[in-house]
């Protein structure tokens, strides 16, 4: 794969349980010339993470797959990624699983710039990217997706607020998170309570680094419909947390 090493090839394949076709190995490598490329004059990612740009957003947006196949979750669902940034985990999923309905959601128009981007790119005709903050989503996209996930930067209660809405109920909502997983979870059962559902395990992985680098899937199924006052609007989800 070019501009991508072997090791990077077998890791991803070892993980999906599935050898990428050619394609998929073509699209991974456009993918990170189109990511260098625009990093170096709009700031997606540090420059420092650049060299740990397989390892920290690559690998750890595909490891998704672990849940996906600890539920056999079909892979023809419609997915929202809240806060996808550069297009994590968005872009490397719909690289893999091209069945699968994904909409990649940020606020800032240059993220979203990158992802159309790419998404013309490599004609990733699977994608559909929304530039907005998640409270002012339509309010169709309530209620309408199997599994909604985010890598986004903010607390546990706060995450849970943007995303559980959007969750068909029996869906799931998957959160990227790291060492402070116990803590947000403990204060996250009051978010819980109100939202409808239900804390149901977490997934532990190691990223392929040098350093141990333990990441965490923290899986929630919603088990009844959110009122429709959530999320609610101005930003109050991260200013007065559930």
């Amino acid at each position: 794969m070019d501009n991508v090493h072997e090791k990077h090839t077998q890791l991803i394949e070892n993980l999906l349980g599935k050898q990428l076709s050619k394609q998929e190995l073509l699209n991974f490598s456009d993918y990170k010339k189109l990511f260098t490329f625009y990093n170096s004059h709009t700031n997606l990612i540090s420059k420092n993470d650049e060299n740990v740009f397989f390892e920290k957003h690559i690998y750890d947006s595909l490891c998704l797959s672990l849940f996906f196949n600890r539920y056999k979750i079909s892979q023809d669902i419609k997915l929202l990624d809240i806060g996808t940034g550069g297009g994590f985990p968005s872009i490397p999923l719909s690289i893999v699983y091209p069945e699968m309905k994904i909409y990649p959601v940020d606020s800032i128009a240059k993220k979203i710039g990158f992802i159309e981007l790419v998404q013309k790119e490599l004609r990733l005709k699977n994608l559909f990217p929304k530039c907005m903050r998640v409270e002012d989503l339509n309010a169709d996209f309530k209620n309408s997706f199997d599994v909604v996930t985010s890598r986004a930067v903010a607390s546990l209660n706060t995450l849970l607020e943007y995303s559980i809405p959007f969750v068909k109920t029996g869906g799931y909502f998957a959160a990227y998170k790291s060492k402070t997983a116990k803590e947000e979870l403990e204060k996250a059962a009051n978010a819980m309570d109100i939202l409808k559902c239900e804390f149901v395990e977490s997934i532990s992985y190691n990223l392929p680094l040098e350093e141990d680098f333990t990441r965490e899937l923290l899986i929630f199924k919603k088990n009844a419909g959110t009122s429709h006052m959530y999320p609610r609007k101005s930003g109050q989800a991260k200013k007065n947390p559930l």
